[in-house]
């Protein structure tokens, strides 16, 4: 699918000689294969991986920014100067990545309290945030990886891609990328929704990636 040449049209500043042998295994495997796929694809990756650099979710979140993004949990209820005010557990917070994972993914996707530990183990990583124990057992499974015993693997090219690839197969993006629905493409990756009716964080980078690609496609 991809030529070292092509990729590093598609994706600016990727490193060629570690991503090209993973993303096109990836994409064969999970029939990411026509040129409106393999865009949507690997347009997506790009936005939500910093051009293939940033593989592990940051969680070094300030009190006022843990505020602004879980409000219902980390402000007071008050606003001021259009943001949210951060609560006491914000405060005790912040600035502690693991501290926050543990609290913000404690017993959800499948994951245990926050003194298991499971929120931070499982933390968002791989081209598309694979998250949450549920997540990497499911992908492990599927994908024969021992992702589980050793999460830290999807942050290396192979794994990262497979997972990513496995993702999208599962949710059935391909199938708005061949309609070329690129607002429904970043609604499934950004939301969980391919029909949600909000707009997703970042869209227009991601079509814009995603167009890169067509044209390195081309």
């Amino acid at each position: 699918m991809f030529t070292a040449a092509s990729l590093a049209h598609a994706v600016p500043g990727v490193n060629t000689a570690r991503w090209l042998a993973p993303v096109n295994a990836a994409c064969e495997r999970f029939e990411i294969t026509t040129p409106e796929r393999a865009a949507a694809f690997v347009g997506q990756c790009a936005h939500e991986s910093a051009n293939f650099k940033r593989l592990v979710e940051n969680m070094n979140y300030s009190p006022s920014r843990m505020a602004d993004v879980w409000p219902s949990r980390f402000s007071t209820g008050q606003r001021v100067a259009g943001h949210h005010k951060a609560n006491a557990l914000a405060k005790s917070l912040g600035g502690r990545p693991e501290a926050i994972a543990n609290t913000v993914y404690a017993n959800r996707l499948g994951n245990g309290p926050p003194e298991s530990g499971d929120g931070w183990r499982f933390i968002g990583r791989g081209l598309i945030h694979l998250t949450g124990r549920d997540n990497y057992t499911r992908a492990a499974r599927a994908l024969g990886l021992p992702i589980v015993e050793r999460p830290e693997l999807v942050e290396q090219p192979e794994a990262a891609a497979l997972t990513s690839a496995w993702w999208w197969y599962e949710n059935r993006v391909n199938l708005y990328a061949d309609q070329r629905d690129w607002l429904a493409v970043s609604r499934a990756v950004n939301l969980g929704n391919p029909f949600s009716n909000a707009t997703p964080h970042g869209h227009a980078h991601r079509v814009a990636a995603t167009e890169r690609v067509l044209m390195a496609l081309a």
